[in-house]
């Protein structure tokens, strides 16, 4: 039992990071009435921390091959509670967008840092439960997010849903620090000009697509903001392209897999979860909902996507990556496509059961498959950067997914009481056309996996891709994940 103490030291971590992406999702009603918030403010609080992760993944993972990965693992578990702490005792709105923005901070040096942690501390048949264990807890904290907000908002305020991560961050650092091998520091250097123009170019498109959204798309503002961010990635290529230990190496782009990976990535994150915050919503300002109620109205996404990535999790690499990951996002295509012609105006909660579950099974499927995927597309030397990369592509999948969610659902707000509709009526459109859009992303998303992800040649024609079957073909000192960033 004791050797699967770091185990459970990672997947605290894990799952208080991720599960804290959607937990905010049932709150915001809530949060709107206590702190007076507008629905920007609310798009904020949620997109603030999932972009803060996309913009800082990279980052994390090069101080973390520099300082080790232990030491940057426990402190951003530190940050990750102080910052929970500041959200729950968050005056106003401001407040609270800034204490989500250092969660953020915290929970990308915990991300960049897990996956390099199972690999280290875990070897053979181990590792690969190891990994199958870490995929089921990844696969199931962002769902279950919603359930566990409704619960504790509910019962003791919103709050709660910021305090609860304390007492688990405390016993994630304790653990931390007894258990899991400390490791050793690396050589090289940060490349700074790669993370400042990232950051910029990744929150000024957020920007753009909020503000366009709420204020109109030739709005000027919303055009400098789309300015920055295009000059922002062009300075971003050019600044890795010189570098001599760059953040994301660019020549890992012309190799087909990694690239559609990091593309399916992205869709896949923003087709599954970006819309919840939107049916949270609903479910509570339209049909009335209690907190917990609204919760527990995801359960079926939430419980299909554990139980999938429990089940076949540790028997992923087996097949070819291709497989769980292209048939998890047709099974995303199709659920949202069943909330699609389910969501009408009378409809109730009932009406997003089918859609969701089928959902959760696509998310249990792709989930624990996507890293070791990406570990897999590149030379052993860049498994760290991959890692980073594809998981930098999820969160930037989610904060980008609200934004354009966000504006197509105000839009279809704005369009149906203009037409003299009800909220009811408003409210059903916006989640109509979102469900629609995320259906045609899942779509997208695996025909690039299908397309673009194929066996390498290297490889058995079993196609193995879990990073237990590494084992054999790895030095010791590579077991760590690390990356010349």
């Amino acid at each position: 039992m004791r050797k699967w103490l770091p185990l459970v030291a990672i997947c605290l971590g894990a799952f208080i990071l991720l599960v804290d992406v959607t937990i905010v999702n049932v709150a915001l009603p809530s949060m709107a009435s206590d702190l007076d918030a507008s629905f920007t403010s609310l798009q904020w609080v949620m997109d603030i921390y999932a972009l803060a992760l996309a913009a800082l993944l990279m980052l994390a993972g090069s101080l973390a091959d520099l300082f080790g990965h232990r030491r940057i693992y426990a402190a951003g578990l530190t940050v990750f509670a102080l910052a929970s702490l500041a959200a729950a005792l968050s005056p106003n709105a401001a407040a609270l967008i800034t204490a989500r923005a250092v969660q953020g901070v915290g929970g990308a040096a915990m991300f960049a840092t897990s996956a390099a942690l199972v690999s280290a501390t875990y070897h053979g048949r181990d590792r690969g439960t190891a990994f199958g264990v870490w995929g089921a807890v990844n696969g199931a904290a962002a769902a279950a997010g919603p359930i566990l907000g409704g619960l504790l908002t509910q019962g003791f305020g919103w709050e709660a849903i910021f305090l609860v991560n304390l007492p688990v961050a405390v016993v994630a650092v304790a653990l931390t620090l007894k258990v899991l091998p400390k490791g050793e520091r690396g050589a090289g250097r940060l490349d700074l000009p790669g993370a400042v123009t990232f950051t910029l170019g990744a929150a000024a498109l957020t920007y753009a697509l909020i503000r366009g959204g709420e204020h109109g798309w030739t709005e000027s503002l919303t055009l400098t903001a789309f300015a920055v961010a295009a000059a922002a990635a062009v300075a971003f290529v050019a600044a890795e392209a010189r570098s001599a230990h760059p953040m994301l190496d660019l020549a890992l782009l012309r190799r087909p897999g990694f690239s559609g990976l990091l593309g399916g990535a992205l869709l896949y994150q923003a087709a599954a979860f970006s819309g919840l915050v939107y049916i949270s919503l609903w479910l509570q300002n339209v049909l009335g909902l209690s907190p917990i109620r609204g919760g527990l109205a995801l359960m079926p996404l939430a419980g299909a996507s554990f139980l999938v990535a429990a089940v076949a999790g540790r028997h992923m690499h087996r097949v070819a990556p291709r497989l769980p990951i292209g048939g998890g996002l047709a099974l995303i295509a199709v659920g949202c496509a069943v909330l699609w012609a389910s969501v009408h105006a009378s409809s109730g909660q009932s009406a997003l059961f089918a859609g969701l579950a089928i959902v959760g099974v696509g998310v249990g499927l792709a989930t624990p498959v996507l890293v070791s995927a990406a570990v897999e597309a590149v030379p052993p030397q860049r498994a760290g950067m991959a890692g980073a990369a594809v998981n930098t592509f999820r969160q930037l999948g989610m904060t980008l997914g609200i934004a354009v969610f966000g504006a197509v659902f105000t839009s279809r707000l704005r369009d149906t009481a203009a037409g003299g509709g009800s909220l009811r009526a408003g409210y059903a459109s916006g989640l109509d056309r979102i469900s629609l859009y995320a259906a045609a992303a899942a779509l997208a998303g695996a025909l690039v996996i299908v397309a673009t992800l194929r066996p390498s040649r290297r490889e058995e024609p079993r196609a193995v891709t879990g990073p237990a079957a590494r084992d054999a073909a790895r030095e010791p000192a590579r077991e760590a994940a690390p990356s010349p960033h």
